[in-house]
């Protein structure tokens, strides 16, 4: 899919729908039950009364390097760095790829450390913004950390940030100035950023079979220097990060729907800041589903004595429509397209995520892209049929597999179509 197109759709999901019950839906960004802003994110932000203080009107320090491109008003957007006040190796502060197995306080502890400064600029005619657009773009496309000087109007406050789709970061000011020391370009980034005549999702999907990060090209994808000349644009982050996932996943997917399938029925099982996964594999074509169990007292359930579950699927021709369960879907799709394309095999695959009350703060999609790709990297339980993975589902799991079958869309489908083995 074009990147125009991207904007195009994720932009109108912005639209609220008012309807009732859908905060795991809606995860506090659709305004889906039509109150202008999120009861449940004015409670995330009264449990961080500790917002770091910055005394000074200028910064300076090493960028992870990071950057951040907001989508309020868009196309007239604000964007700028984040940074720490401080200096050397701090890339692990914008590497999610390296946090797995790593506690939510140090994660949010460590994302609160960098200040954001905003620039307000128009995302579909950047040129006309001067030298800072410059400096943003050269910092998203840089491979190491990178000292970055910033002014601003007053003091950077306010509360910090906490999304269901970005990682965590802490108070912002407007900007004035911003310098930029001299770093080194990731390679393949580099490369897409001066051919203007590849589309979006060619470069994107250039710089994954390099071997570059997916949190290295979302910041890439979100800053302009991707696609055809004239259709380069400012990306939101969130949007970014959900479409990044969505090509890369759909890309992988194409490839791997026609190959052999699997020879048995696996269940792959991680538990990480409280989360709980089983990762379900099917001797069949392809097909795909990702199921949500939210328990009370977790970030999205405002119940105090129901689970809420919500998922979405797709069979041998994708998805038609944006996930209801937003870019949770697309960044559990990734790992397991992933994980088939590697063995160079087929599958049916359902994705199963519990959240439990220790997950009481949002802290990105990348929790679960990240944890699922480390969930597929362990030897999975084996069995011959589909029944004999469900003791050790219920054994690993707090709900039963009957309540999982009672809400998958590809399980009914499984378990109530003919297929041409049937016959044999």
């Amino acid at each position: 899919m074009a990147r125009q197109t991207y904007l195009d759709t994720l932009a109108d999901r912005e639209e609220p729908v008012v309807k009732n019950g859908l905060c795991s839906l809606c995860k506090g960004t659709r305004k889906l039950c039509g109150r202008d802003s999120c009861p449940l994110m004015r409670k995330f932000y009264s449990k961080r009364n500790t917002v770091p203080i910055v005394d000074t009107r200028d910064i300076a320090g090493c960028s992870p390097p990071a950057v951040f491109v907001g989508k309020f008003g868009y196309p007239k957007v604000d964007i700028g760095p984040l940074l720490p006040q401080e200096f050397g190796d701090t890339s692990l502060m914008d590497t999610p790829e390296r946090w797995v197995g790593r506690r939510q306080s140090d994660i949010v502890d460590m994302r609160f450390k960098l200040v954001r400064g905003k620039y307000r600029i128009d995302a579909k005619d950047f040129r006309k913004a001067g030298r800072i657009v410059d400096n943003v773009q050269e910092l998203a496309l840089t491979a190491k950390p990178l000292e970055v000087e910033t002014s601003f109007s007053s003091k950077p406050k306010g509360r910090v940030v906490l999304d269901d789709s970005v990682q965590p970061f802490g108070p912002s000011g407007r900007m004035e100035q911003m310098r930029v020391g001299n770093g080194r370009f990731e390679r393949s980034l580099e490369k897409n950023f001066y051919d203007v005549d590849l589309n979006a999702t060619g470069a994107v999907m250039a710089s994954y079979r390099a071997g570059t990060r997916v949190t290295e090209i979302e910041k890439a994808f979100s800053v302009g220097t991707m696609g055809i000349d004239r259709d380069r644009r400012f990306v939101p982050t969130r949007w970014s990060i959900t479409a990044v996932d969505d090509i890369i996943s759909k890309n992988l997917a194409s490839g791997i729907r026609f190959n052999e399938t699997i020879d048995d029925y696996r269940v792959y099982f991680w538990d990480q800041l409280d989360n709980r996964w089983a990762i379900i594999m099917m001797p069949v074509s392809w097909r795909y589903e990702m199921i949500e169990a939210w328990w009370p007292k977790s970030s999205w359930n405002q119940f105090d004595n129901q689970v809420i579950m919500e998922g979405d699927h797709e069979f041998f021709d994708g998805i038609g429509h944006y996930a209801k369960i937003t870019g949770s879907y697309y960044a559990a799709r990734l790992a397991v397209t992933e994980k088939l394309e590697a063995e160079g095999r087929s599958a049916g695959v359902i994705v199963l995520r519990e959240i439990h009350p220790g997950y009481d703060i949002p802290l990105g999609v990348w929790n679960i892209r990240e944890n699922c790709r480390a969930a597929l990297k362990y030897e999975p339980i084996r069995s011959d049929t589909l029944e004999g993975l469900w003791p050790h589902v219920d054994a690993f799991l707090e709900l039963d597999h009957g309540r999982w079958k009672a809400h998958s869309a590809i399980l009914k489908d499984f378990l109530t179509q003919r297929r041409i083995d049937d016959y044999y």
